[in-house]
């Protein structure tokens, strides 16, 4: 990539962060809707867990393969692909005539999807080059998640309210549009030195791997004992399967060398842990403030916007914190305070107060806005910019893995508890060991956060990457050496 000027780095990193803002945006943008859908849809909770984990798992599946795939024919090229296969994954989405289709329709959009957030951050990773002005951007690029929890439930609950929920899907076909033509016009094209082949074996892994664990825990408390099972194992030999062959390629698509390095692998668990407890927060504090307490879409997002706000104040806060301090003092704050959350409600009972529900959701958007900015820099810093686009799409992985994870397992959680008893009147008390779950990956991350951010762990980094670098990347740092 050639040396852009300070102006245009800052114009790409613009129109980078616009792809996350629709993607987010979509998101968050969902939930306030999901009530409105399942009575529209006459959709069960396990039919509005898959109106999320359609995205999110097609996404988890394909990242890797985006990633590398950008690295290889060029990550402008894949990244106007994707906004454009998002965009009219969009459309379908607004036309779905039953559940079924929207689920459908989900997964296109998040092929879509797919080439874009890794991608982008790739693209970020290579048009920054020095450290701190990359930890700024990464700062800015988390602080357009903070952008879209604040605005999603607003938009999402105004559109839900006055249109219907089929406009949420509206509001990404004009910022796609713009995205598409900026990038065409102002950002250069860029490749990894070295093409990576395709991992075909190792990509169908991946897929059986997700697709068959989030089918088993989502389906788990209505599905035979047998089903269950029966995916379970599939799961396990998809995962063993990945073990034993990826190691075995000279290009594999998840190089497991990566996981050698202790703040990579910190990250892609933290990553994990954060995510899982956002879809998890997001999903029962949706239902539990439209289906329990009455209220319309709109008023739903007002009640959500302490922690949307928090999480917009503190993303470029902890970005700027990684620049100057390292990783470690944000993922600290971020664990204490999302485990607070947790806790707050798993102990308390949190939503049935009104000053303790903001309470809770403060926290646990002042946590979620710290986690961000260090998962994506641990995971690109230190790593060959060769494999900037791999790395990036692993720690895109993990977030997707941990929202698919999230919403599956304390949606089935949520229906364990209520089982046949009243929607209402069990809720709370069904919620208890989701929210425990909750204040658990909080407390992953506090813990990782602080194991894997110390002087041993950047210097198992640093042995790491140099194990991959390449031959002629290292041959030719040689040459200008001398």
């Amino acid at each position: 990539m050639p040396e852009l000027s300070r102006r245009h780095r800052r114009l790409v990193l613009a129109i980078c962060c616009t792809s996350l803002l629709i993607v987010s945006l979509d998101n968050t943008v969902l939930n306030v809707a999901l009530p409105s859908m399942q009575r529209d849809l006459d959709a069960s909770l396990a039919g509005l867990q898959w109106t999320i984990d359609a995205y999110t798992l097609v996404l988890a599946a394909l990242l890797m393969l985006a990633g590398s795939t950008a690295d290889r024919i060029g990550r402008r090229r894949v990244f106007m692909a994707g906004l454009v296969v998002f965009a009219v994954g969009s459309l379908l989405c607004s036309l779905a005539p039953n559940l079924e289709s929207l689920v459908g329709f989900r997964m296109v959009q998040a092929v879509g999807g797919s080439m874009l957030n890794p991608v982008a951050m790739s693209i970020i990773t290579n048009t920054f080059t020095d450290p701190r002005e990359r930890a700024r951007a990464i700062g800015a690029w988390g602080a357009v998640v903070g952008i879209s929890m604040a605005a999603g439930p607003i938009i999402g609950g105004l559109l839900v309210e006055s249109v219907g929920w089929r406009s949420i899907f509206w509001i990404n076909l004009p910022v796609g549009l713009a995205a598409l033509l900026l990038t065409w016009r102002f950002v250069p094209e860029s490749r990894a030195p070295k093409a990576r082949r395709p991992d075909p074996v190792g990509q169908l892994l991946v897929i059986a791997l997700l697709g068959s664990l989030t089918y088993a825990i989502i389906e788990a408390p209505t599905a035979p004992l047998a089903e269950t099972l029966g995916l379970g194992a599939v799961a396990l030999a998809a995962l063993l399967g990945l073990l034993r062959y990826e190691p075995r390629r000279a290009e594999p698509l998840i190089d497991l060398r990566f996981f050698r390095s202790a703040p990579f692998s910190g990250a892609t668990v933290i990553a994990v842990s954060a995510f899982a407890g956002l879809g998890g927060f997001l999903f029962l504090s949706t239902l539990y403030l439209q289906n329990v307490r009455g209220l319309d879409a709109l008023h739903a997002g007002l009640w959500m916007l302490p922690m949307a706000i928090l999480c917009f104040v503190c993303a470029p806060v902890a970005g700027r914190l990684v620049g100057s301090r390292g990783p470690r003092l944000p993922l600290l704050i971020a664990g204490i305070a999302m485990t607070a959350s947790g806790c707050l409600f798993a102990a308390f009972e949190a939503e049935t107060g009104n000053v303790t529900l903001v309470i809770g959701y403060v926290l646990f958007g002042l946590g979620f806005g710290f986690v961000n900015a260090p998962i994506t820099n641990t995971a690109v810093s230190g790593m060959p910019r060769a494999q900037a686009g791999v790395a990036a799409a692993v720690a895109s992985t993990s977030r997707q893995i941990g929202q698919t994870l999230g919403v599956a397992v304390i949606g089935a959680v949520l229906a364990a508890g209520i089982g046949a008893s009243s929607y209402a009147d069990a809720f709370v008390s069904a919620a208890r060991p989701a929210w425990w779950i909750v204040a658990a990956c909080g407390f992953a991350v506090l813990v990782l956060g602080a194991v894997t951010t110390g002087a041993w762990a950047r210097e198992t980094a640093a042995r790491t990457a140099k194990r991959l670098e390449s031959p002629e990347v290292r041959d030719a740092a040689g040459s200008l050496r001398s």
